[in-house]
């Protein structure tokens, strides 16, 4: 995929780096917390078989889920244009499997381009919500038969009639937030048991359940308390934090896993009613924010800008942050992200870094996609197109149990850049830098 035009990024010289250096080490705020969705742009469908025809429409029903999670509303599907973009498909394509179950059924799991689909969005004037989301700390109460439950993040097997009820609901928020792309936590399960506690969701005395949070990681607090309504269920909330509103709200469903839609499709459209960006924003060349550490002087800020810019898919690079040995490059790129992170990882100067080296542990949430069952058959097919090798199934379930195509990555941000984090389109790309002198050329250059 080629793209015309370019975007260029702020570029300061020697004084305005060190003018730059001195303000953002002045500059110390309290953590916030933010979450890239990895895989927002992966997505699994059922099809009824692998015939050109039959993976068309596999494709189609694929690119329209991953519409409405990038564009953070429904309403995307029927604007003017976006059925000539389904029937198109394939061009957004990165790469696709067929799964075949033992009982004969099929499913096509596929991932298509970040830049391509946002382009695609931007062309019929939709709004583009990006992979940088806020995370919300979801509490919430089930009363059903005179009994409260409070839906909770474990995964032990339920044998009791309050553990079945938990396994339920979570099943079911757990597949509303994969859908939506939406980071939603659920409290530990060591909460389960206190009454006061669901008492306290049940009035929706936010004071109290800030309180019991602590420093648990979130940027919303959402109290539900969910009930049966003559033969519906019912979900009101409040939410707390993100400056959301902050009176009650309430939808019903016939069913937990409707139910649980329904909510998690209300609080994705209110958080990208806020931070999707405007279809004229999308631009010609993407640009993605690369956070460097070990950058301890200017001449390792020369070296990082003239290895960036020296990369066939960079437009332009230069600094936009920096906060101690940290320092921040706003890319501009061409082709897909996945093209850029491949050409980093040539230069030995750059050594990525993963998830928990960004940030400690917390609580994990919600959704991570299935992944195949030892005993599913897998075939392969390349699209023509496609930028990135299709991931070979395993033999042993315990590897399979590994390759999530949809989770949630926690990234570190402070109040200061979070509003700016969010409000990018990108996932932010974080790398330490590693000086050729250190790692065995003997010129330091």
């Amino acid at each position: 995929m080629s793209v015309s035009g370019s975007k260029a990024a702020y570029k300061p010289g020697p004084a305005a780096w060190f003018v730059l250096l001195g303000l953002f080490l002045a500059a110390m705020s309290a953590p916030a917390t933010a979450v890239t969705v990895s895989g927002l742009y992966a997505v699994e469908v059922p099809v009824t078989g692998s015939s050109p025809e039959q993976l068309a429409e596999g494709y189609a029903d694929g690119l329209a889920k991953v519409f409405v999670r990038v564009s953070g509303t429904r309403q995307v599907l029927a604007r003017e244009g976006v059925d000539d973009l389904l029937a198109g498909a394939e061009s957004l394509l990165l790469s696709y499997q067929v799964l075949r179950g033992e009982s004969g059924e099929s499913r096509l799991r596929m991932t298509f381009g970040a830049v391509g689909v946002n382009r695609a969005l931007a062309s019929v004037e939709a709004p583009v919500w990006g992979a940088n989301r806020p995370l919300t700390l979801a509490w919430i109460a089930v009363e059903d038969r005179g009994s409260r439950s409070l839906i909770t993040r474990s995964r032990e097997l339920a044998t009791s009639v309050a553990g079945q009820t938990t396994s339920i609901w979570q099943s079911a928020f757990e597949q509303a937030a994969e859908d939506r792309g939406l980071p939603v936590v659920l409290p530990d399960a060591g909460f389960s048991g206190d009454r006061e506690l669901l008492s306290d969701i049940w009035g929706q005395f936010v004071s109290r359940i800030s309180t019991v949070t602590g420093e648990t990681d979130h940027d919303a607090l959402a109290l539900v308390r969910v009930s049966r309504n003559g033969g519906q269920w019912r979900a009101g909330w409040v939410f707390d934090g993100m400056a959301m509103n902050a009176g009650e709200e309430s939808v019903t469903a016939a069913t937990p896993e409707a139910l649980a839609q329904s909510v998690v499709n209300r609080w994705a459209e209110l958080y990208a009613s806020r931070y999707a960006v405007a279809a004229a924003e999308v631009g010609e060349s993407p640009q993605v924010d690369i956070v460097l550490r070990g950058v301890t002087s200017l001449a390792d800020y020369g070296r990082v800008n003239e290895v960036l810019e020296g990369l066939t898919p960079v437009v332009s690079a230069g600094a936009s942050r920096v906060k101690g040995e940290q320092l921040t490059m706003r890319v501009a790129f061409s082709g897909e992200l996945d093209q850029l992170k491949e050409y980093i990882a040539l230069d030995p100067r750059f050594v990525a870094l993963e998830p928990e080296q960004n940030r400690s542990a917390g609580p994990s949430p919600l959704a991570e996609a299935r992944v195949p069952d030892a005993s599913e058959e897998v075939d392969s097919t390349p699209n023509a197109s496609e930028m990135l090798e299709t991931p070979s199934s395993s033999a042993n379930g315990a590897e399979d149990a590994e390759q999530t195509m949809f989770s949630y990555q926690p990234m570190p941000v402070d109040e200061q850049e979070a509003e700016q984090v969010f409000e990018s389109l990108y996932q932010v790309l974080y790398y330490r830098w590693q000086p050729a002198s250190v790692i065995g050329n003997g010129d330091g250059q």
